[in-house]
């Protein structure tokens, strides 16, 4: 069901049982002084549920705009980090004045989720507050659900307060268990993705004043509230919020702005907290609230420059939220049609305070992350108030948004400290350093006249290898260095803007390094280091052998000035032809025709071009030695620098860029990594130059960039040995969650003859895990054979493990049984008693094995 059936089914079922079906009331609600935002569907009841209000229906069910950020209803922390908290969320709901109570509420409830939308009994549990006994037998005898989900709670969970103070009373929860184990009452209430409340049926028949005092109303009353957004995500099947069709507009222009996809954890938070967060302004400014200091002001404020922040990591640096509102509008402008009346307003608003607070912060966030960076080197945990104040009077920073991003990371804020500084109002500058990219210069040696013992060419093997085998055909010592020509090498020699290969000619068993290659007739020279002045000679055999770190860094960088040239046309204009060209292993330089400085913004777009080209998975297209012509055919554009002759090669990634070129790149454009502009100038009259960096180049940058801004060297050794730790702890924790699989082979054993069998297909990187998952699952179990099976390599992969009982008492052979099976697999292999493995080269036959290991153990009882 698409998100727009799911709400007229709900407002159909109610309006069968005789509810006036009501618009939402705004989200600003003016008239309630006691509220920043509507945060319930009942805010606009508040007057009927006091006794002081009443209405021309008994009954109603709507769809309320609801805004939770502040006071007891605050969402917002928990925005974009998970996938079901919201800032801006719909309600369905439905009330009853005086007329059904707890029966009604229940029953209807029950057969909404489970007949209308057939939602697994099995899966739902209601929860009750600790005294409501009614609730609690109401449950069991006008629904079906299994007694065992009933569940108690005490106040923090199942006694519902729209505030501080107001209408309140005992709650019956439903929730739903998502997961595997939906049977197990653990999972309720207790704060996990896999198990959350959808259905709040809230029973008001209390009133608290200011002093926490409860009085009974003057008539008991239903409050329902059903987040939209959640149950939509279950009945659409989704594992998120963010990946129904209330949000993949949103999120899909996102990702279309800043170039970023929705694939990657860390991508999809600030994905998730724009989407969320411009929902949220589009519909509070739509009704009548605009961002400001104080009061609703001020908490639109905090929402835009939350969101703005979460813009920077996506590199959306110009003002973008704005852009959003027309998606909303053409999205849910039929269901509340005041956006698409509001839609000029609310884009004028955003993006005017947009632009005022862009201005200040990136450098904003800079300070903040030093600032950061410096406690926890003191190991202290308060940002200091004069932090504080410097960004919230220099940078724009709403105190609010400072304290958000302290919690992110674990930190509070001196906020007295702040509150002092603040009265004094002292005025504070902080500048940004630049740095740009130094160049270097590589020279190649002409060298002309050397004993040539074979005329022919050399032959370049560079593409496909890194290392060949070789025979010296040409040698000459000159100046303390040795010239070598071989009849073919991996070296490449430098042309279009790609510079030499560096490496080694390995003679016998000695090493020696290739500094400098060049080509004469046709031949490739390596120059050779050779101090030393070992012997070499005309007709010997040796190893060529590439820098294979250096050449692949190299390849990042040329492959990345193939996406760099499309996307500036792309961009730019067809104009655009490159003019020069630097393809080292630090960095890329790229020349190109252009009339003008290219603006941020671009650049922006087009590193961001860049890197989504990159990260589709492009294989490399390496059309070699064709003629001229059919290479001009098929549309592939000259590369400059190059002279091409009759036959040439093409370099194509996808349909994205298909070029002439003849040097090396990688064989999948994800191999790139990160790309990275470092700088844009001007060289000439209509030449412009980027420079930039790719892969291990990024990491790089990086590091140059915290350099610039430390003054010791004991600050960038710090940030060093905690990335290692970090990385140490990831590789550790990557391993313990794939022994996490060994918990789900316990679960399903098999027997033969009293001995139980434990078979699986696993994960596993190499042989090496594969063996341990087996000492694992060994260590777990007694009277038992294991048998676990992974593809590593493309190969069948299989361990064997028996515990020591069974060796003793049976004399079963870990090695005797992985033997047999192996063979299943197209393979073999055998070991120890305890402990075995082998392989297979078929891995279809794995499913077979599986089925046969009950037999193989049997074979050898």
């Amino acid at each position: 069901m698409t998100s727009r059936e799911i709400r007229e089914q709900f407002l159909d079922f109610f309006k069968s049982k005789g509810h006036r079906i009501v618009p939402s009331s705004p989200v600003v609600p003016f008239d309630d002084p006691t509220l920043l935002f509507t945060n319930a569907g009942m805010n606009q009841f508040k007057d009927v549920f006091l006794g002081t209000g009443k209405r021309d229906y008994k009954r109603a069910a709507d769809t309320q705009k609801c805004i939770r950020v502040s006071g007891k209803h605050n969402d917002l922390e928990e925005v974009g980090h998970d996938t079901y908290h919201h800032t801006f969320f719909e309600m369905l709901g439905n009330w009853s004045f005086g007329d059904y109570y707890k029966a009604e509420a229940i029953e209807w409830a029950w057969k909404l989720l489970t007949e209308v939308w057939k939602i697994p009994k099995e899966r739902l549990w209601a929860t009750v507050f600790r005294t409501d006994d009614e609730a609690f037998d109401l449950w069991k005898t006008k629904t079906d659900i299994n007694p065992k989900h009933i569940l108690r709670f005490d106040e923090k969970d199942n006694f519902w307060e729209m505030g501080e103070t107001g209408p309140c009373g005992p709650c019956s929860e439903i929730h739903i268990n998502l997961g595997d184990d939906f049977e197990n009452p653990k999972y309720v209430n207790a704060g996990v993705p896999e198990c959350i409340e959808i259905w709040n049926l809230v029973f008001i028949q209390y009133n608290r004043d200011e002093t926490g005092k409860l009085t009974e109303l003057p008539a008991k009353h239903v409050d329902t509230g059903m987040g939209f957004e959640r149950v939509c995500a279950i009945l659409q099947k989704k594992n998120s919020n963010y990946d129904t069709d209330v949000f993949s507009p949103l999120i899909n222009e996102i990702s279309k702005l800043s170039g970023v996809k929705y694939e990657k954890e860390e991508d999809k938070i600030p994905i998730r907290v724009i989407a969320d967060h411009a929902r949220a302004l589009t519909f509070a400014i739509a009704d009548g609230a605009v961002p400001g200091n104080e009061g609703r002001g001020y908490v639109l404020r905090r929402i835009l420059r939350r969101a703005a922040r979460y813009g920077r990591k996506l590199n959306l640096h110009k003002p973008f939220i704005y852009r959003l509102v027309d998606v909303l509008v053409k999205t849910m402008g039929d269901v509340f049609p005041e956006i698409r009346e509001k839609q000029e307003f609310v884009e004028k608003v955003i993006k005017a305070e947009e632009e005022s607070f862009n201005a200040t912060l990136d450098r904003g966030i800079e300070l903040f992350e030093e600032v950061t960076i410096e406690l926890k080197k003191k190991g202290e945990k308060i940002i200091p108030g004069v932090a504080v104040f410097k960004l919230y009077d220099t940078f724009g920073f709403p105190v609010d948004l400072t304290n958000i991003m302290a919690a992110e990371k674990g930190l509070t804020i001196d906020e007295e400290g702040f509150n002092k500084l603040m009265e004094v109002q002292r005025q504070k500058g902080r500048e940004s350093a630049k740095d740009k990219f130094t160049s270097v210069n590589i020279a190649v040696t002409d060298l002309s006249s050397f004993e040539i013992v074979d005329t022919a060419k050399t032959e370049f093997t560079g593409y496909d290898e890194l290392k060949s085998e070789a025979k010296i055909v040409g040698y000459k010592r000159d100046n303390g260095n040795d010239l070598i020509v071989l009849n073919k090498t991996p070296f490449y020699v430098e042309a279009g803007g790609q510079i030499d290969d560096l490496g080694y000619i390995i003679l016998e068993t000695i090493p020696l390094n290739v500094i400098d290659v060049t080509k004469v007739d046709n031949k490739i020279v390596h120059v050779i280091e050779n101090a030393k002045k070992k012997p070499v000679s005309t007709g010997r055999k040796v190893l060529a052998q590439v820098d294979e770190k250096r050449r692949w860094d190299i390849m990042r960088n040329h492959t990345a000035t193939h996406f760099l040239h499309s996307a500036l046309r792309k961009i730019l204009g067809n104009h655009v032809h490159q003019a020069g060209s630097y393809v080292g292993p630090d960095r890329l330089r790229f020349d190109f025709t252009h009339f003008s400085k290219v603006e941020e913004s671009e650049l922006k777009e087009i590193e961001s071009l860049v890197n989504e080209e990159l990260r589709a998975n492009y294989e490399l297209q390496h059309h070699r030695n064709i003629p001229f012509d059919e290479a001009k055919k098929m549309g592939a554009l000259m590369f400059f620098g190059d002279k091409y002759g009759d036959k040439v090669n093409v370099v194509q990634f996808g349909e994205f860029t298909k070029e002439f070129c003849g040097g090396t790149h990688v064989y999948n454009s994800s191999q790139i990594g990160l790309f990275k502009i470092i700088n844009e100038s001007s060289i000439s009259s209509g030449v412009r130059r980027i420079e930039a960096v790719t892969g291990s180049g990024v990491e790089r940058f990086i590091q140059s960039q915290f350099e610039q801004m430390k003054t010791s060297e004991i600050k960038i050794a710090e940030l060093v040995e905690e990335k290692k730790k970090l990385e140490k702890e990831l590789s550790e924790l990557k391993f313990e969650e794939k022994k996490g699989q060994i918990s789900s082979v316990l679960n399903n054993p098999s027997e033969v003859n009293g001995i139980k069998i434990y078979k699986a297909q696993v994960t596993a990187e190499n042989n090496d895990e594969l063996k341990s998952l087996g000492d694992e699952l060994r260590n777990k179990t007694k009277g038992s054979v294991g048998v676990l099976f992974s593809v590593i390599d493309n190969k069948v992969g299989i361990v064997c493990v028996v515990t020591d009982d069974l060796i003793k008492e049976k004399n079963l052979s870990a090695g005797k049984i992985v033997g047999e099976l192996a063979k299943l697999a197209g393979g073999g292999g055998g070991g120890k008693p305890h402990l075995a493995t082998a392989g297979g080269k078929d891995i279809t036959k794995i499913p077979l094995a599986l089925s046969e290991v009950e037999k193989v153990v049997s074979k050898f009882l």
